[in-house]
């Protein structure tokens, strides 16, 4: 008997590979002012609080229009690295979405902008398996707020104890409980020291993740 009736989807992170593009951007920012962001600086910036690391450059002094024109630049330079890599889906990824889409509606709720989801999807195959897309200007607060999976419910029409999202963050499973939706941690190479508290089920795995999605929607695994 299928459990759920819709499953909102993260995007960088679960469906595809580009959270250490993202770092490297971030990165490549903060070096010419002597500051070497790391990978736990950037999961406990980035991933699970979602302040980035912006107040560094404030205690060096630099002004608010400053840090926006360094904003706008990473993101010019995040844009470049998508452009220059070959973005792939995680693994395994596309045959579960393939498993699943016939099944339930599904729906992606990203904090990406607009420009870059579509640089990210452009050379790939996965959206033909989604209800919508939303990215962040279609909401005015991102995750860790539930406005985004809030907003994800009210355009599939489903009540939140009736889906699952699948995330691969804190801010994201914070988002998602906030919402009264189950959530699913997927672990990457950037997530697996963290334990990810309140989380419904953690897969390690996409191969983990079919069989607990394949348990709720009746899939054949």
């Amino acid at each position: 008997m299928r459990q759920v009736d819709g499953i909102l989807w993260d995007n960088d992170g679960v469906l595809v590979d580009t959270e250490r593009l993202f770092y490297q951007s971030n990165r490549e920012l903060f070096l010419p002012f002597g500051i070497d962001l790391s990978e736990l600086d950037f999961f406990n910036w980035y991933l699970s609080d979602n302040c980035g690391a912006w107040h560094l450059l404030e205690h060096l002094g630099l002004d608010e229009a400053r840090v926006v024109q360094l904003r706008e630049g990473r993101n010019r330079r995040y844009a470049e690295l998508l452009l220059g890599a070959a973005v792939e889906p995680i693994a395994g990824v596309g045959e579960l979405l393939s498993a699943l889409a016939a099944r339930v509606p599904m729906c992606v709720v990203t904090s990406s902008t607009g420009s870059h989801f579509a640089l990210i999807h452009s050379r790939l195959d996965l959206l033909r398996h989604f209800r919508f897309v939303l990215t962040a200007e279609h909401y005015t607060n991102s995750k860790p707020s539930p406005e985004p999976y809030l907003l994800g419910l009210e355009k599939l029409g489903l009540a939140a104890e009736r889906c699952v999202v699948v995330e691969d963050s804190p801010r994201g499973l914070q988002a998602a409980t906030a919402a009264g939706i189950r959530c699913i941690v997927l672990r990457n190479e950037l997530t697996r020291h963290y334990d990810f508290p309140g989380a419904w089920r953690i897969a390690d795995n996409v191969a983990g993740l079919h069989a607990e999605l394949a348990a709720l929607t009746g899939a054949a695994h």
